[in-house]
C-alpha cells in the first residue's frame, strides 16, 4: 500500500516578499539594462544618466557629494564609462563590469552615503581590504583618498 505525499508549498504568509524599495530598484535595473542595450558605449548618454540620477536625488548633500563624486571619478580614470546603476552614479570597464559606485544615503534612508567598490576593482591589499565607504562629508582629504582607490581600482 502506497501513500502519497503533498508536495504543495505552503503558500507565503502575507507580509513577506519584497519591499516598494527593493521592487522600485529592481524596476530602475530592467530601465538601465534596456538603455544600456540602446546607447551601447556611449558616454553622452552615460553621462546623462548620471547627472539625471544625480540630479533627482532628494537630499542636497547627496547631491552635492553625487556631484564631486562624478568630477573626481572621470578626471582619475577617464576610461571608465559613466552609467547607472540601481539608479546610482556607476562607472564600468571597457567590458560594462561595474568597478565603483556611489549611493546616496537617501535612497535606503540611512545616516550616510556610499562610495563603493565592486570585484572588478584591483584593490587587494593581503587577505583582506576594504570595497566600499561611508561619506557623511567630502573634504580635500577624502577626495584625494578616492582619487588613490580610483586610481589603484583600475591599475
Amino acid at each position: 500500500m502506497s501513500t502519497k505525499t503533498d508536495t504543495k508549498k505552503p503558500a507565503a504568509k502575507s507580509g513577506e516578499g519584497f519591499t516598494a524599495d527593493e521592487k522600485a530598484a529592481m524596476k530602475a535595473r530592467v530601465q538601465e539594462l534596456k538603455a544600456e542595450a540602446r546607447a551601447g558605449k556611449d558616454r553622452t548618454e552615460g553621462e546623462k544618466a548620471i547627472l539625471a540620477a544625480i540630479n533627482a536625488m532628494k537630499d542636497p548633500t547627496d547631491r552635492s557629494i553625487g556631484k564631486r563624486i562624478h568630477e573626481i571619478v572621470t578626471a582619475a580614470a577617464p576610461n571608465l564609462m559613466p552609467k547607472t546603476w540601481y539608479g546610482m552614479p556607476a562607472y564600468a570597464d571597457k567590458d560594462g563590469k561595474v568597478i565603483c559606485f556611489f549611493q546616496a544615503a537617501g535612497k535606503f534612508n540611512v545616516r550616510y552615503a556610499t562610495f563603493g567598490f565592486q570585484p572588478d576593482a584591483k584593490l587587494d591589499e593581503g587577505n583582506m581590504w576594504a570595497t566600499s565607504f561611508a561619506l557623511i562629508k567630502l573634504t580635500a582629504t577624502e577626495e584625494a583618498k578616492i582619487v588613490a582607490l580610483v586610481k589603484k581600482a583600475v591599475s
